[in-house]
Formats: C-alpha cells, structure tokens, sequence
C-alpha cells in the first residue's frame, strides 16, 4: 500500500445529535469535507450539515463493502467515517485495518450498545459472553450458549431473522427456562426501548431493525411437580458452567438408565457421579432403590443435594471423596453392596480396581454399566467384566440435535460415548 497523507478519522456515535459529540469531534466534523455514513442513518447525519458549516460537505453513504473501500481511497484529503459505538468492537475497525495503513487511521470510540444496555439493565457485565451473528452464521452463538454463561449479549443482523433464531436455538438447546430474554433497540438514541420478551409466546411485530439481546440467567425455584417421569433435560440440573463434564448428557442418560433394568427395590452405587444427574433420575423412577453416590471433586455433594431437592428424591449416602479411600477405609455391611452400579469420571485403573472389588460380592442378575469416551479401556474393562462371570455387550450412542440457522437447519453431532453393560 502506497504511504497517503489524508487521515480517516472513525468516529463511534452513540446519538445521532450533532451536540452530543465531544467539542473536539465537533470542530473536526466542522473542519472536514469528506463524509462517510452507513445507509442506515445516513439522512441523520447529513443534516448535521444544516447549521450553515462554512465548509461544504461530500457525503458518502456507506454499505460497509468494497464501494466503500474504492470511495475512501480516492480522496485526496482527509475523511470522516461514521460508526456507531466502538469501531474495534465487531464493527467496520476490521475491514479498515485490512484495508489501510494503521497510520492513515485514527479511531474515536464511544461506548458499545452492550455497555450502554447493561447500564441500562443495572447488571455487572464483566464476565460477560459476546456474541455477534450481525452478517454471521449462529455457529459461535450456539458454541457459546452450550457454556451457558451466567450472561450473554448478542449483535443481530436485521436481514436474516436474527431473533427467531436465537429463539429456536434456546429452544433447541433446552435453555428457554434458564435466562431471561432483554431486547433493546435503538439502545442510547431517541426511540431507545428495552423490554423482556417471553419466548413461549411469539415474538413482537413492532421490531426496530436496530436491536440487541442479553440473555441472563434466571433465578428460578425449581418445582418437581412438572418434571417428566423419563429423560429430564439437562437444564434441570445444577452444574458449573466451567465444569460440563459434571453432567451425563439428557441422550446418553436415558440410555444408561434402560440398561441397568432398574429393580423396584435394592441398592444403586453411582461412582463418578458429577452432579448426580444418572442417580438421581434412577431414584425418581425406582423411589425405593437405595442411592450411594460418589464423587471425589470439591463441590459435588453439595450439588446432588441441590439436584436431589430439585428432583425431589433422596440419596442414602453422598460420598465425596475418592472410591479407592471409600473402599479401603469403610465398613460396608453386606446389604449395602449394589445390586446396580454406574461407574464413569475415574480413569481406567480406578474402574478396574472398582470392578474388581465389588464384582464378586454382586449377585446373579446385578449389572454394571459404564460409560466410555475414551475407546483405548474398553477391551480391558470387558474383559475384565467377563473374568468376573459378566455377560457383556458394548453400545455407541451418537446422537445429533437439529439446530436452526439463517439457511434453515443443521445437524449439531453430540460427543460419542460407548455404554459398556455387563450383568452377571
């Protein structure tokens, strides 16, 4: 790129009135012929023109596309670009610093439309998720709601149905109960509106094409009044959001619990149980199983007894520590051995010794199921199964979740994980 003396000067607005730009911003729009301006308010800004400037002005209005590019490199003199917010910031900054020398630019944010709706909303925004689908397929969107962050906000894009999208991958993903839905349009400029939206009903016609959405978690009181009898969504459970192995997945769940072939009565070890979720279901639909859950992660009890109030069951024993101490350390009378067991979040050394502790005290009829993603253990874990009288047989569930895009649907694929069942 040829070295140019003319400077383009970005300037972020949050206001499309002349006055509320900074005085110095004021005098270099004065001072300066060249003017670009997204289509989208060009006629605001152009009036800025109205108050008798003694320079005249060359307006430019701007798709943001290569005709901008052409227009600006054209000008021998300097030139005035209008964004809104931070240009830095999921804006035209991008493209500029792509396009032109980094001494030809000189950038004036002012706050984002995200700063300005939290504001707003009186929430801390510090741990904020961003997200923009604005000319953007929802791929990072729906990356980012897996994580489920306490908050997120979200740029739209007018032309491709933004918010039904949003709303469908909420819904698609089983997160409609866990965050609010704030829609803010035209956030800091005359018409600003903020609203929460309920997203069981259909979306408002009277849309500003100029909207953003923040999500926020709900602080919801669970009831188990409406739960399902089989396969609870995922969201139902309490989990940390850094810590997603913690959950078995709603599709491998309902698979793990058919295949232990839960009796009315007896007694369910759940080994590795994270928040509970494989336990604590088998409890809902046996409710006279004995549950032993345990877990070796700080935190974990105090979960399942979260889960447990959500559900509205409860285990016999929470465990938290690690089962070789567990096995070692306590006296276990003979009633209290499983009659199922579920064995998952240890290594492979660990589900052996597990398997080889307990497998001979377990009766004809009993099952051991366990899950797998790691497909180097499986030949050992079986054979170790059927060393100890285990008829084995080994499943692989893959699943895929039907997601919404501007283009219609794709197929989201879920982690493959193999069940290892083994009943003696």
């Amino acid at each position: 790129m040829t070295e140019v003396n003319r400077k383009i000067h970005i300037i972020g607005i949050n206001s499309y009135k002349f006055k509320d730009l900074p005085f110095k911003l004021q005098n270099l729009f004065l001072e300066t012929e060249n003017i670009a301006v997204p289509n989208s308010f060009f006629e605001e800004i152009k009036s800025w023109s109205e108050n008798d400037l003694e320079k005249k002005k060359s307006y430019f209005s701007s798709n943001s596309n290569e005709e901008l590019i052409k227009w600006l490199r054209s000008r021998k003199t300097d030139v005035i670009l209008i964004s809104r917010g931070d240009p830095l910031w999921f804006g035209i900054g991008r493209i500029l610093i792509e396009n032109f020398l980094k001494d030809e630019l000189s950038f004036y944010p002012s706050n984002t439309c995200i700063q300005l709706a939290f504001s707003k909303l009186k929430i801390p925004w510090q741990d904020t998720v961003n997200v923009s689908i604005h000319g953007r397929d929802s791929t990072n969107l729906v990356e980012a709601l897996k994580e489920k962050p306490s908050s997120m906000a979200i740029i739209t894009d007018s032309n491709n149905k933004s918010l039904e999208i949003i709303k469908k991958n909420l819904s698609e993903l089983n997160l409609i109960d866990l965050y609010d839905f704030w829609l803010c349009e035209e956030i800091g400029f005359d018409n600003e509106n903020i609203r929460k939206l309920n997203l069981k009903e259909s979306l408002p016609s009277d849309l500003s094409s100029l909207n953003i959405v923040v999500l926020t978690k709900t602080r919801k009181n669970y009831s188990n009044n409406n739960l399902p009898l089989f396969g609870i969504s995922d969201h139902i459970f309490k989990t940390f959001h850094d810590r997603p192995n913690l959950l078995t997945k709603r599709e491998v769940r309902v698979q793990i619990l058919a295949d232990l072939e839960l009796p009315q009565n007896g007694v369910i070890w759940d080994i590795g149980a994270g928040c509970g979720s494989i336990g604590l279901e088998a409890l809902k639909l046996r409710p006279n199983l004995d549950l032993f859950c345990f877990d070796k992660r700080i935190g974990s009890k105090a979960l399942i007894l979260e889960n447990s109030k959500r559900l509205g069951v409860k285990p016999k024993f929470i465990f938290e520590e690690h089962i070789n101490n567990t096995l070692n350390k306590r006296n276990f009378s003979s009633f209290e051995k499983p009659n199922r067991l579920v064995i998952g979040g240890c290594d492979k050394k660990t589900k052996l010794q597990i398997i080889s502790n307990l497998a001979q005290s377990m009766s004809i009829g009993d099952i051991i199921v366990i899950p797998i993603i790691d497909i180097q253990t499986i030949k050992e874990l079986k054979e170790e199964l059927e060393d100890k009288n285990f008829k084995t047989n080994l499943n692989l569930i893959q699943t895929f979740k039907s997601l919404s895009i501007a283009e219609g649907m794709r197929l989201e694929p879920n982690n493959p994980v193999f069940v290892l069942k083994g009943k003696k």
